[in-house]
């Protein structure tokens, strides 16, 4: 299980930092309900085993999502 030390927000992206070190980002517009939340709203987070948590929002985050590349999240599940 991952250990979030800090977690944060710009404009555009969610920002993780783990108790290795490690920082990873993501973009907002992957998590549309986290997008459109109040400051107060992201703050209220908990950590789980597999990832991140917003009870008031409903938005779950893995830890998985945050290895991801940069693009459109969809994509991920279409085959060709």
């Amino acid at each position: 299980m991952k250990k979030i030390i800090k977690l944060w927000f710009d404009n555009e992206r969610i920002f993780i930092e783990t108790a290795d070190g490690n920082r990873q980002s993501q973009p907002l517009r992957f998590f549309p309900r986290l997008q459109r939340a109040t400051d107060i709203q992201r703050e209220e987070w908990t950590e789980s085993y597999f990832g991140l948590h917003w009870e008031k929002i409903d938005e779950d985050i893995s830890f998985e999502s945050f290895t991801w590349d940069d693009n459109d999240p969809l994509t991920l599940f279409h085959h060709n």
